[in-house]
């Protein structure tokens, strides 16, 4: 009887409604850049003292506001389609197979949204795939019975920029500042700054590439709920702005907007540390099923 009950306590979603909020996203994501992503291209504009980087400030935000209005993509690198799902508990799943209706809205919405699609099926023979499938799928079980969809197109130019390192424990703070701030420096120009910085510590090494990405949905202008992370955050972000790299790699006060820092428990013998930096067009959508 129990059985029974918690059966009927499911609650059950189509995939069909899974793969149109996908397709939605895609469209969605790719034209309409945030709020707090537009804000923090104003706040550059208003603190840039270049007079280069004030007008790639000013196209920025006009490109973003053409992009929204005429509904075109911000970039013609409309990414690799990153999903982090959060399923709930009490979610029974209807109608196929649940990962293949995320794709099946993928390749929906970079159809719909004439989108382009810059996937191939094998890393080293280089077929495209035609519909910018298959889709970098993050699950996440959570309690409830609601499925919350994030997608996050990331472009290939700032994803190629990023980094994986184990440092040691004994590197500590100084170890992870440092290759922070070291790998933003020899990325230069080529992620089309001004950029937004992930940041992963901890965890183990596939974890931390994880934590690097996730960060970079946080909204901008908040800072880690820890006094210690928001302040290694701040001081990064400083660090970075002194390399004099700039809007577009043209030189000026400003390289990045942000810096973010997630962080897990490790090892006792390991320190992981992972960057993943994405450029001024930090793409996500979200919509509860």
């Amino acid at each position: 009887m129990r059985e029974i009950r918690e059966i009927r306590e499911m609650r059950e979603i189509d995939v069909s409604l899974i793969t149109a909020a996908v397709a939605q996203l895609c469209k969605e994501a790719n034209y309409y850049l945030g709020a707090d992503v537009v804000a923090a291209l104003e706040a550059g504009l208003a603190a840039e003292v270049s007079p280069i980087g004030r007008e790639v400030f000013r196209q920025l935000l006009e490109n973003a506001r053409i992009a929204r209005e005429e509904e075109v993509p911000i970039c013609q690198d409309t990414g690799t389609a990153v999903l982090f799902v959060e399923l709930g508990q009490q979610v029974r799943i209807v109608g196929g197979d649940f990962s293949e209706a995320i794709h099946a809205g993928v390749r929906s919405g970079y159809d719909e949204g004439y989108l382009r699609k810059s996937i191939v099926s094998d890393p080293l023979q280089r077929m495209n795939t035609g519909d910018n499938t298959p889709a970098v799928i993050h699950l996440k079980l959570v309690p409830g019975d609601k499925i919350k969809l994030i997608l996050a197109p990331k472009g290939g130019g700032s994803e190629n920029m990023s980094a994986v390192k184990m440092l040691t424990p004994s590197q500590g703070r100084q170890g992870l500042l440092d290759f922070v701030v070291d790998t933003v420096c020899r990325a230069g120009a080529n992620p089309c700054p001004p950029v937004i910085v992930g940041v992963g510590c901890g965890g183990n090494f596939e974890k931390v590439a994880y934590l690097a990405k996730k960060a970079l949905l946080r909204p901008l202008g908040r800072p880690n709920p820890d006094p210690f992370y928001a302040a290694l955050e701040k001081e990064m972000l400083a660090q970075i702005n002194k390399l004099g790299i700039g809007p577009q790699g043209f030189g000026g006060r400003i390289t990045a907007l942000a810096v973010h820092i997630e962080t897990y428990p490790c090892h006792i013998a390991s320190l992981p540390a992972a960057v993943n930096i994405n450029c001024h067009a930090s793409r996500h959508a979200e919509r509860l099923l």
